[in-house]
């Protein structure tokens, strides 16, 4: 199909977003006539048009920035693969287009994803191999913040993480912390630190939340081991940054509280869970080493049952408590939000290792569930973050399940 100048491309899905007065091109991010012809002008024109356009992802810092990415599928008769691209939106810069791999904030990235420059990276930072290609998969990617990439030359394999230069500092020192924990953590084969690449070994594990969606129930004890023995670390570390939940909370609070706008149901759950919220975390102080986002998606069980951590650099000053109120908070979305299977195997091991974490520390039940609300709270952004057609009403139903949790 040819494009022309006038051609719109469907977007999906078609939302309409809350206007942001220091954002006033916002909606431009969610206009199908503006999508594709910015595309065009941007990044060439190929004289085809693509099938549709999808919405992938969409963050928004009220007053002071939005980002929108994007996937552009093609008309599978032309045997072409999709395109990403993302619509940064500042105040007072306008909007940038950016098509990957070029990410202004992970200067690392287009050499590590490409096989060719990928090879003369490992030759220089991780081994003289004799290799003369290597396989490159994207795994995962998120604008700004990091990409997760799988090498395999033949029968050997690494895993690369790309991340911002300046946090790779604190990503090693995490990475020490959980080596000193009962965890298996991957071994760090080397890495690039003006480009922000780090190269690390495969782990034959597999992943828990994968066991927990085919209804398994793995054994907490492990779990916990490994909880334990981090959390039991000295709690002077290098950097001595301490988990910034104030903003955090006040990130996911404003992002919420403008989504909300109009709908009185939603702002109204937002009013209470402040009530609750708020003297909480004016009041929070770290109390020990943590992970500081641990949930199920970053563990893999090992065949002799230990388990592995992939992603560790929010470790340190932390609260041990959160810890595992956030891995309630992740199961707790699911058993609400995942695929109908899934929502009762995410709740059938909820209710396991909230009993088992209960019974084995002797918490207070209602400091744990105020610190399962935070984070579930946090994780309601998802409903933004991911945005649907129906993003509203799963906006409000995640409002009212962080109220029925403080409850």
């Amino acid at each position: 199909m040819t494009a022309g100048a006038s051609t719109v491309v469907p977007l999906y899905p078609q939302v309409e977003f809350p206007p942001d007065s220091k954002l006033p091109d916002l909606p431009k991010l969610f206009d199908p006539a503006w999508v594709w012809p910015a595309f065009r002008e941007n990044f060439g024109d190929s004289g085809l048009s693509p099938q549709q356009i999808q919405i992938r992802q969409f963050s928004h810092s009220l007053g002071r920035s939005a980002l929108v990415s994007y996937v552009v599928d093609w008309d599978p008769e032309e045997y072409l693969p999709s395109d990403h691209f993302v619509a940064r939106l500042e105040r007072d810069r306008g909007i940038e287009l950016f098509q990957f791999p070029n990410d202004p904030d992970l200067p690392g990235l287009p050499e590590a994803v490409d096989p060719e420059s990928a090879l003369k990276l490992l030759k220089r930072h991780v081994l003289a191999i004799g290799a003369r290609r290597v396989r490159v998969e994207v795994v995962r990617y998120r604008h700004g913040n990091r990409a997760v990439l799988r090498y395999r030359m033949g029968r050997v394999g690494f895993f690369a993480r790309v991340i911002r230069p300046g946090s790779l500092p604190a990503f090693l020192e995490g990475w020490e912390l959980i080596g000193g924990s009962d965890f298996v953590a991957p071994r760090i084969a080397g890495y690039w630190a003006d480009g922000g690449v780090v190269w690390m070994s495969e782990i034959p594990g597999k992943n828990l939340r994968s066991l927990i969606r085919r209804g398994l129930q793995p054994d907490p004890e492990p779990i916990f081991r490994g909880l334990e023995t981090l959390w039991g670390q000295s709690g002077e570390t290098q950097q001595d940054i301490p988990f910034n939940l104030s903003g955090a909370y006040r990130r996911a609070k404003g992002s919420l509280g403008h989504a909300a706008g109009d709908n009185l149901t939603a702002m109204a759950n937002l009013e209470e869970i402040a009530e609750s919220l708020d003297p909480f975390v004016a009041s929070w102080r770290p109390a020990g080493i943590a992970h500081n986002d641990f949930y199920d998606d970053q563990l893999l069980m090992l065949p002799d049952g230990r388990m592995a951590l992939v992603d560790f650099e929010e470790a340190g000053p932390g609260d041990p408590m959160l810890d595992v109120g956030n891995f309630l908070a992740h199961l707790k979305w699911a058993s609400r939000f995942g695929t109908e299977k899934y929502r009762a195997d995410a709740g059938a091991y909820y209710e396991t290792f909230r009993s088992a974490a209960l019974e084995r520390y002797l918490w207070d039940e209602g400091d744990l569930n105020l610190r399962e609300a935070l984070c579930l709270f946090r994780v309601s952004t998802n409903a933004v973050r991911q945005i649907r057609q129906d993003w509203n009403d799963r906006l409000e139903a995640a409002l009212s399940l962080v109220k029925e949790t403080l409850a």
